[in-house]
């Protein structure tokens, strides 16, 4: 059991990488494995830093691919273990992240998006969104949080830990390098004072007693050797991960109930998003915020109410369209014309937004 080190609430200006390090230790995960890449470094550094006060542990692994496998032989040992990586590292952990959905083990993984392909920047983007949601050989079967600032990565990765290993499905903290790299004020809380209770660690291999008389004995696999076998297999993963969405699927919504334009944005954009709907409200033009918080699974109920409650909806992000992609999908059926605004590898601005939007309306005045 790590010490704690945050037992009444405490306000700190931190970079979103130290908020994420504290909050993890919040959530009493008690070993990281990792591999240092920018713009997530300062996570390990920070971890380490706090090591002789929490008497957790580090491994600094010879690449993300061991990273990845280590979480996963943590996990299995009883250890409340996560990593963390961004761009080329996600990409090349995600063979471990792909056994880690095939054998539904409690892999957490903070990510802080860069732009790519392959190396490309090591600043900002949101071009990981569908890797980490569908990443490797598998169906997606992943939770995916994607956070809009500090107070939510210290939030969500606490959440991070409690949905994984109550689902044990791979669950994601998606950010990226203007959340790890920037310093706001961020409250830090123990968790049992907000009431949140952390769902109990139990090994997955070595468990107490003997085997046939104690407890069942542990059988799992990554292979199959006949089609049938493993479609059997998914088939139940999927009922167990459509059952699990109803619950975990999360989504915020900004002077949305009347809004004539419904923007869509995750992440840091929708924060972005938030403040353009404040200045085009000020302009007279209904606009509104719908921000999904769980990118994977979607909370499609409210989404599509949404939508289909406006007359124009944009659709923007860092990216080009990854999300979009995503939620057309979710919204098939529905009308409601849609205008985008990609920024590939870009920041998103409140005034890109803003300028947006005023096209629109004017194009559906002139209508």
């Amino acid at each position: 059991m790590v010490n704690k080190l945050i037992t009444e609430d405490t306000k700190m200006f931190l970079t979103g990488n130290e908020v994420l390090a504290y909050a993890a230790i919040a959530a009493e995960a008690d070993f990281m494995y990792g591999y240092p890449i920018t713009p997530q470094n300062e996570i390990m550094h920070t971890w380490c830093k706090l090591l002789p006060k929490t008497e957790a542990g580090f491994l600094q692994t010879e690449d993300e691919i061991s990273a990845g496998f280590s979480t996963i032989g943590g996990i299995l040992a009883g250890k409340r273990a996560f990593t963390a990586t961004a761009g080329p590292g996600n990409v090349i952990m995600q063979d471990a992240q792909s056994m880690a959905e095939m054998m539904r083990i409690p892999f957490v993984c903070a990510v802080m998006q860069r732009g790519g392909p392959s190396t490309a920047t090591v600043i900002y983007a949101q071009q990981e969104t569908r890797l980490t949601c569908f990443g490797g050989n598998g169906e997606g079967f992943r939770i995916v949080y994607s956070t809009a600032g500090h107070q939510d990565l210290y939030d969500y990765m606490i959440k991070a830990f409690n949905t994984a290993w109550t689902y044990k499905f791979p669950t994601y903290l998606l950010a990226d390098g203007y959340q790890g790299k920037m310093r706001e004020p961020v409250t830090l809380y123990d968790p049992a004072s907000r009431g949140i209770k952390m769902t109990p660690v139990t090994p997955y291999l070595l468990g107490e007693g003997e085997i046939g008389k104690d407890r069942k004995s542990v059988h799992l696999r990554n292979t199959y050797n006949m089609e049938e076998e493993l479609m059997e297999v998914l088939d139940q993963y999927q009922v167990d991960y459509d059952k699990m969405a109803e619950e975990v699927a999360e989504s915020f919504e900004y002077k949305a109930d009347d809004a004539e334009i419904l923007i869509i944005a995750h992440g840091i954009v929708a924060r972005s998003a938030m403040t353009a709907v404040d200045e085009l409200r000020a302009k007279g033009i209904k606009a509104g915020l719908f921000r999904p918080i769980t990118i994977r699974p979607l909370d499609v109920k409210p989404l599509r109410a949404a939508v289909a409650r406006a007359k124009q909806v944009l659709f923007t992000e860092s990216a080009n369209g990854q999300l979009a992609q995503m939620v057309l999908e979710k919204i098939y059926g529905l009308t409601t014309p849609y205008s985008t605004l990609f920024k590939m590898g870009v920041g998103v601005t409140g005034d890109d937004i803003v300028n947006k939007v005023v096209e629109m309306s004017k194009v559906a005045v002139e209508a």
